[in-house]
């Protein structure tokens, strides 16, 4: 019997983290598969060569903004809620950080509320408004509420910080983070985890990805159009993956 790992979410969240794990994603039913298909689809996830903010060049790149229209965020949602659903987080309020996480984090409590679950939605400005209601903070309060981040990605996790510290601020107690596509990678070359494992370290709360770079290398295997990328997949995360 394969040892449990002490992680907030027990074995689903882990597993939708690891690198080496092999991952079957072989039917239309599975969250990741289906996420993966739609980000193709929206192209959303691009092969290729492309510089990242850190300067590393990528044989991939994830860009969450291209799902901008109301079928492709319904299904995206759709999604996001079976993985959070699968990796049994206890939460009651849902948090879009500014600007991305605003639509991710309506798109997925229109989900819930399709599936019988109404709940809670609160979201930050960038800047405090000055008139009107005022304050950082838009939707529902925050206090005793046990708060899902939603977000696409956690890149060097500022926006993350931040939005944990609005959280708190406001009298809610952090329950989890959920995002799209986990890079699986070091923040730094001479870093040991990656942004996620960073943030979920230092905070204490686990982080469900809907797919990761384990989950996407399996995708490109599993299909003749895009197994020749899975070299360069490989390499990239030989060179920068996390252990």
């Amino acid at each position: 019997m394969r040892p449990r790992r002490n992680t907030p979410f027990g074995d689903a969240a882990w597993d939708n983290r690891r690198m080496n794990r092999p991952v079957e994603i072989g039917t239309t039913h599975d969250y990741r598969t289906r996420f993966l298909q739609l980000a193709l689809r929206a192209d959303a996830l691009r092969f290729g060569e492309f510089t990242l903010k850190s300067g590393r060049l990528s044989p991939y790149f994830f860009n969450a903004g291209r799902f901008d229209s109301g079928t492709a965020l319904a299904e995206l949602a759709a999604c996001y809620v079976d993985a959070v659903d699968a990796a049994g987080i206890e939460f009651d309020l849902l948090f879009g950080p500014a600007y991305k996480g605003i639509p991710l984090a309506t798109a997925v409590a229109c989900e819930y509320a399709r599936r019988g679950r109404d709940l809670p939605l609160a979201f930050n400005r960038k800047e405090a408004k000055a008139h009107g209601e005022g304050g950082m903070l838009i939707g529902a309060p925050l206090a005793g509420r046990k708060v899902l981040i939603v977000d696409d990605v956690i890149t060097a996790g500022t926006a993350i910080r931040e939005a944990l510290a609005i959280i708190r601020e406001g009298g809610g107690t952090p329950a989890g983070i959920a995002i799209a596509l986990d890079r699986q990678e070091r923040v730094r070359e001479d870093a040991a985890g990656s942004a996620a494992q960073s943030v979920a370290s230092e905070h204490g709360i686990g982080v469900v990805a809907v797919a990761g770079l384990g989950d996407l290398l399996a995708f490109t295997g599993e299909r003749a159009e895009l197994v020749h990328h899975r070299d360069a997949l490989l390499a990239y995360r030989a060179r920068y993956g996390i252990a």
